[in-house]
């Protein structure tokens, strides 16, 4: 684990660096569809693409609080920068991490820490998506002269990093009797293997730079240490234990993106004059940036309690879910209120404020629906 001086020194040199080199880069991210070459040799150099991995496979191996926190800072700027690295530290590395093999992990966690390898996860379908224990890509064993192996077939949808990935997480069904959220394993597929095809990126709504797209998987060969762990049904539980993670991890995001609102909106107000007076003198803006400090402020606390629940082992499932859940929600709440606050100008290109209020629309997807948290919240209380 960083020490917290150390910690604390990393923090301080990666607001600078957001501040001083990504920010200045969000237009250019947003018009281009595209993080600048420089900034992507940067994040690798800081080690920010092996944050969450352990230590002893070249991460840094930060504390899951640490990791929140983290995540707070880079939420400041553009989600896609952290989405560069973030399938490495959370969903794709988290199901190495948690389920692989140790010389599975001794094989890819190094590289995905320096950036080497860009690792997506490849779990929902077009039919499969805030459900995927319903997936139907499949994975059959096979025998062959170079030993035992089996042969995926399937499409995969909306796959985050999926663009630049070196290697996928593919999860596929192993036994196809088996009811919907067994008798799904989880495959380590490298990308550049015959029968797999990566789309065009998808077009979205906002967080331009941060790439997905369709990846379709044709009777692809993979060895038989291809399967992650050594379970062939042991696929949907390592999904849902990485999920938990990301959900972290996503409203840690959120909250740091509510501080930048916050900050954008406080400013504009304190500099836009109306009718003669600052625009801050007038009550229903005070009214405005008091319910988004509130709901940040909020949101903070929830992720950083959730997040030592999860550290600590008592609660790995309910509160993951309410802090994204929470999170999610809100930031769209402060998003909506930034917008309003800056007027017309709120909405119009080239406006901070417009360009988040589109990219934050998407984590209330991520990671499962708010819809899906709800119900996973609910399970828990009443188990």
């Amino acid at each position: 684990m960083v020490s917290t001086s150390e910690f604390d020194e990393l923090i301080e040199v990666l607001r600078d660096f957001i501040r001083r080199e990504v920010m200045p880069a969000e237009a250019g991210i947003d018009e281009s569809d595209e993080i600048p070459d420089r900034l992507i040799t940067q994040a690798k150099e800081m080690g920010l693409y092996g944050y969450a991995l352990p230590s002893e496979f070249g991460g840094l191996g930060l504390s899951v609080e640490q990791q929140v926190r983290l995540t707070m800072e880079l939420g400041y700027t553009s989600p896609a920068f952290r989405s560069l690295f973030g399938t490495n530290n959370g969903i794709a590395g988290q199901v190495l991490v948690l389920a692989g093999t140790e010389a599975q992990r001794k094989q890819w966690l190094p590289r995905l820490a320096s950036g080497e390898v860009v690792a997506s996860f490849a779990l929902t379908e077009p039919d499969a998506g805030s459900d995927p224990s319903r997936l139907v890509t499949s994975a059959v064993p096979v025998s062959g002269p170079d030993g035992d192996g089996w042969v995926i077939d399937g499409l995969k949808r909306y796959i985050t990093n999926a663009p630049a990935a070196d290697v996928f997480m593919v999860f596929a069904r192993t036994d196809p009797q088996a009811p919907p959220g067994k008798g799904i394993g989880v495959f380590i597929v490298p990308a550049r293997l015959d029968g797999v095809s990566v789309a065009t990126p998808d077009h979205k709504m906002g967080q331009a730079g941060a790439w997905t797209a369709d990846v379709a998987f044709s009777g692809v060969r993979v060895p038989g240490d291809a399967l992650v762990g050594e379970a062939a049904a042991a696929g949907y539980a390592t999904a849902m234990r990485s999920l938990a993670h990301g959900r972290l991890i996503i409203a840690a995001m959120c909250t740091g993106v509510m501080a930048r609102l916050i900050d954008e909106s406080a400013t504009y107000a304190r500099e836009r004059s109306q009718g003669g007076h600052p625009i801050a003198d007038y009550q229903l803006i005070q009214a405005m940036l008091a319910d988004s400090q509130t709901e940040y402020m909020a949101a903070r606390a929830l992720v950083l309690d959730a997040a030592a629940r999860y550290e600590a082992g008592t609660d790995r499932r309910l509160a993951p879910s309410a802090a994204k859940y929470f999170a999610s929600e809100a930031v769209g709440r402060v998003a909506d209120r930034a917008v309003q606050i800056h007027g017309g100008s709120g909405y119009m290109r080239g406006v901070p404020v417009e360009r988040l209020y589109r990219d934050v629309r998407l984590f209330r997807i991520y990671e499962g629906t708010s819809q899906i948290q709800q119900l996973v919240i609910a399970r828990e209380m009443l188990r």
